[in-house]
């Protein structure tokens, strides 16, 4: 089965079409980095105005490079929400328009549930129970796959999404946008324990997180050092920062882990390409006698891919959305869990 899939939720125009729900046979992400840089983070509606202009030719160049046509498709698959609304609407509505001229079946897909899919399109066909750790610009949450098949949230942030913690920090750093890679790459020269940041909500007995007082930290150090005049070396802020960070989310997931009797972890979302988070993950998996599901980092970052993945595993579930379907910023699961 050849499913097309569609994420716009934010600033990435992408498009791909996988075949039976592992195999990727093209995977286009038309990103706008540059557009949005000059103002230091994403302006909705500018990310809107892209999409708009991105999606046909995205659609075109996918299927050009997975050498089929529309006739070749089997169902269209496209990010319902979370996220920007007015990007949402923009795939939503294109998604649309190719169900309805080829006489398509149509999925709306929670985009948290594709970041989930995207293991399966390395590691084959979920096999659950699993936990995720969802970590990205604007999500961090532990979310447990049942037998069943469904989705359910047992921790997330209460304020700022570690994503979210890293450009911000990065912008005060001075730092380009996106300020995640950045702060990543100048860390790996820089003594993590140079800086002793605080662990946010580290042993409170809950799985939930909170960047934004760590964010408050590291901006007061930096500032109470310039005012005494000390040396500030940005590679040690970096390490300490993501160190501080990637403490909390590797010891609440194994911690969760082990409270569910969950064996099996996966890795996604944009920040699941930091350095640091994957190889900390890896070792706390393996101390723990834990299978870690690490996808490839162009799968980790919004990408067609995965929402074609969930989209394939709905359709064979036997489900289908409604033409009616309304984009949705603030999306859950329980619309959209499988049953």
């Amino acid at each position: 089965m050849l499913v097309l899939g569609i994420e716009t939720s934010c600033d990435e125009t992408a498009v791909a079409l996988v075949e039976d729900g592992v195999r990727v046979r093209s995977n286009v992400i038309g990103s706008q980095v540059d557009v949005h840089r000059p103002f230091g983070g994403v302006v909705p509606e500018i990310a809107a105005r892209a999409h708009l202009e991105m999606l046909l030719p995205a659609v075109d160049r996918a299927l050009v490079e997975a050498g089929a046509t529309y006739a070749d498709l089997e169902g269209v698959a496209v990010t319902a929400g979370p996220g920007l609304v007015g990007a949402l609407l923009v795939g939503v509505a294109g998604a649309k328009s190719i169900a309805l001229a080829h006489d398509l079946p149509f999925i709306g897909v929670n985009h948290l549930e594709g970041h989930v899919c995207a293991t399966q399109l390395e590691y084959g066909l979920l096999d659950p129970p699993l936990l995720a750790l969802i970590v990205s610009g604007g999500h961090t949450s532990l979310v447990r796959l049942d037998a069943s098949g469904t989705f359910s949230t047992i921790g997330a942030t209460i304020d700022d999404a570690a994503g979210e913690a890293f450009d911000k920090v990065a912008r005060f750093l001075g730092l380009p946008y996106p300020g995640g890679p950045e702060i990543d790459q100048l860390s790996r020269t820089g003594d993590p324990t140079a800086i002793a940041f605080p662990r946010a909500m580290l042993g409170d007995g809950t799985y939930d997180f909170s960047m934004s007082g760590l964010k408050t930290a590291v901006i007061r150090e930096l500032r109470r050092r310039d005012a005494a005049d000390e040396e500030i070396v940005l590679s040690d802020v970096a390490a300490s920062f993501t160190e501080a960070i990637v403490d909390v989310l590797v010891a609440k997931t194994l911690d969760a882990a082990a409270a569910e009797d969950i064996g099996t972890v996966t890795l996604v979302g944009g920040v699941a390409a930091n350095t640091r988070l994957r190889e900390a993950m890896t070792d706390g998996c393996a101390r723990t006698g834990r299978r870690l599901l690490l996808p490839q980092p162009v799968l980790c970052t919004d990408n067609g891919a995965m929402i074609a993945a969930a989209g394939f595993n709905r359709l064979v579930a036997g489900q289908r959305t409604p033409l009616d379907l309304d984009a949705d910023p603030g999306l859950g699961f329980s619309p959209l869990a499988r049953t």
